[in-house]
């Protein structure tokens, strides 16, 4: 998610891709700095607190005013942020643990396999609305979602490609018109950064084509 290079720290890649989606600053505050460096005491991966940074900017997104970033503040992902880490913490666990010698029980998903089954059935139910959609859906499950990732960023990856891909299969009065929703919100300002802004462009871009697609969080 994040251009950085691979030896950024936890916290260059939590507040590059903050500040990204923002949409706007340089820098984080004395109190989001705190609650970053509390998230990174958590060990958990970069994209999990990442998704829920993205969560809650893409439901304040339709309501920013022109010229307003998305979200004020990192504090306002606290709470999306949070129950990230409780589910991701919660599924790794489970994923983990050795069966019981008499339990019939099958394992428990891993974080990026629970969201994996989750997207393919959110595309299921969208191929099932928009017919004109079941043959793109169909070629992403035999393509780009035809294996189960097994790291946070691949499944990123995944989730992104997928909505953009069926944002390619619209015709093109809607795509012309999601692009134009994405484009319209959020204004970035000209003090971003080339990365910054590719980044906070694809995040806009991906939420415009789930709100187009009617697909919730997945």
């Amino acid at each position: 998610m994040s251009l950085l290079p691979e030896s950024a720290s936890f916290e260059e890649l939590v507040q590059d891709y903050f500040l990204a989606v923002r949409g706007s600053g340089l820098m984080l505050s004395a109190l989001d700095a705190e609650l970053l460096t509390a998230w990174a005491r958590e060990g958990v991966p970069f994209e999990v607190v990442a998704r829920g940074i993205s969560r809650s900017a893409e439901k304040a997104l339709w309501d920013a005013r022109p010229g307003e970033p998305v979200l004020r503040n990192l504090r306002a992902c606290r709470r999306q942020v949070d129950a990230e880490i409780k589910k991701y913490r919660s599924l790794a666990a489970g994923a983990s643990a050795p069966p019981e010698p008499t339990s019939k029980r099958r394992k428990a998903l891993s974080w990026e396999e629970t969201r994996h089954a989750r997207l393919i059935d959110a595309l299921e139910d969208l191929a099932g609305r928009e017919p004109t959609l079941s043959h793109q859906v169909t070629r992403l499950r035999n393509t780009v979602l035809a294996r189960v990732p097994q790291e946070p960023a691949v499944m990123d990856a995944q989730e992104a490609l997928s909505f953009l891909a069926l944002l390619r299969a619209l015709p093109f009065p809607q795509r012309r018109e999601v692009w134009r929703g994405a484009l319209s919100v959020g204004t970035e300002q000209q003090v971003m950064s080339v990365r910054a802004r590719k980044v906070s462009r694809r995040f806009r871009l991906v939420a415009a084509v789930r709100r187009r697609l009617g697909v919730k969080e997945v």
